[in-house]
């Protein structure tokens, strides 16, 4: 069964940082891109960001400039570095991979980041 276990979230104010991991149970070359979503109370869950096994990457508009994703495929993990946080990132954040196989989408069980103003 493939797990993708979130952790790093917290209570921040607007203006800090924090960094999101996603570990994998197995390699994340597995999949044919992972990603970070979003959702926040009342609104559908959104991309935010994400890394292909090529190791590109696209980013949401809100977030362009001041979130970076990156891997580490020793570890099997991803990343979300989150700079200059804003009250409107306030969310859960959920990792996501789609297998290279069978297409399959895994989610985690998601992490909470409140920024407060």
């Amino acid at each position: 069964q493939v797990q993708l276990v979130e952790s790093g979230g917290g209570l921040v104010q607007a203006g800090g940082s924090l960094r999101l991991s996603c570990a994998v149970s197995r390699s994340i070359f597995s999949f044919s891109d992972m990603g970070w979503y979003r959702q926040a109370p009342g609104k559908q869950r959104e991309l935010v960001a994400r890394i292909n096994r090529d190791g590109s990457t696209n980013y949401s508009d809100s977030v362009k400039g001041r979130f970076t994703i990156s891997r580490d495929n020793a570890k099997n993990t991803v990343y979300l570095q989150m700079d200059s946080l804003k009250p409107e990132d306030t969310a859960v954040y959920y990792c996501n991979g789609v297998c290279l196989i069978t297409r399959r989408v895994y989610w985690g069980q998601g992490t909470q980041v409140t920024v407060s103003s």
